[in-house]
């Protein structure tokens, strides 16, 4: 009769400990998706955030690489458009002799999946040129669309927002 009860007592508490291996996996892997998830959404906002200081981070003596960093945030259609018209972008900035400072960014997530997400961004930023010595701070705010392109999150699309 002992043997039986150890038997069974030992049957149980194998089942009991394969029960909480199999739990403790299941919680080990739920954390790890939920890390990853807070990770990528931290990713997303960050790429955002950084695009909006590049966008209102010119500067007539280093225009070509603010507007090569600027290109290098982005992909797809947005990111040829940008590459197609750098030329009048430059001449622009050039003949202006722009100058651009920003301060203030927030940024904060709408949405996000597994490979695109939308992002709000808003800033203040400032421009001086030629005719306008002390610029006025003026707030900005982008409703941008990112993409997952490996693991870096990049602006597909972008829309100046009221």
């Amino acid at each position: 009769m002992r043997r039986r009860l150890s038997l069974v007592s030992a049957i149980v508490l194998s089942v009991v400990v394969a029960g909480l291996a199999v739990a403790a996996g299941w919680l080990g892997v739920i954390t790890l998706q939920n890390k990853d998830e807070a990770d990528q959404k931290a990713k997303a906002i960050q790429s955002a955030r950084q695009m909006g200081v590049n966008l209102m981070s010119l500067n007539v003596d280093t225009a070509q690489r603010d507007l090569d960093r600027i290109v290098a945030g982005t992909t797809g259609d947005l990111k040829n458009k940008l590459a197609s018209q750098s030329k009048a972008f430059m001449d622009q900035v050039t003949k202006a002799k722009a100058k651009s400072t920003v301060s203030d960014v927030e940024a904060a997530l709408v949405s996000i999946d597994d490979d695109s997400a939308e992002v709000m961004v808003s800033l203040t930023g400032t421009v001086t040129n030629d005719k306008v010595k002390n610029g006025t701070p003026q707030a900005y705010r982008y409703q941008m669309d990112l993409t997952r392109v490996d693991d870096r999150w990049l602006v597909s699309g972008l829309e100046v927002v009221p």
